[in-house]
C-alpha cells in the first residue's frame, strides 16, 4: 500500500468493509470538504446498475456536500471508468485525491481527478 493519510487509510477500511458487507464487486469511500465521509457497494440489480462512486458521490450530494477532499475506490478494474473521475470531478473539482486499490484494500495507484 502506498502511503496514505490516516484519513485516507480510514477510507480504505470504510469502501473495504462496505465492498465485503453487501457482497459487492467494488466498493469506494469519499471525504467531502467539511470531512464527512460516504461510504458505498456497487449496485447490480436487474432494473438498476450503480457504481460505488456513484452511489458515494450521490449520498454526499444528496446530504448537502459542496465539495470532495479524497475518494478510494477497491476494484479488480485496472483504472477508474470515465463517468466515476466525471463525478468525483463535478462535485471535487480536478484536485480530488483519488486512490485505486484492489478489493482487498491494498492500493495501487493515486492520482488527483
Amino acid at each position: 500500500m502506498t502511503d496514505l493519510s490516516a484519513e485516507d487509510a480510514k477510507l480504505v477500511t470504510l469502501a473495504r468493509a462496505t465492498r465485503a458487507r453487501a457482497g459487492a464487486a467494488d466498493g469506494a469511500a469519499v471525504r467531502d470538504a467539511d470531512g464527512r465521509t460516504y461510504a458505498a457497494a456497487s449496485v447490480d440489480l436487474a432494473s438498476l446498475r450503480l457504481s460505488a462512486v456513484a452511489v458515494c458521490v450521490g449520498m454526499a450530494v444528496s446530504s448537502g456536500a459542496t465539495g470532495l477532499e479524497a475518494a478510494v475506490v477497491l476494484t479488480e478494474a485496472d483504472a477508474l471508468a470515465g463517468a466515476d473521475l466525471e463525478a468525483l470531478r463535478d462535485l471535487g473539482g480536478d484536485d480530488v485525491l483519488v486512490h485505486l486499490g484492489d478489493p482487498r484494500g491494498r492500493v495501487r495507484a493515486s492520482r488527483t481527478a
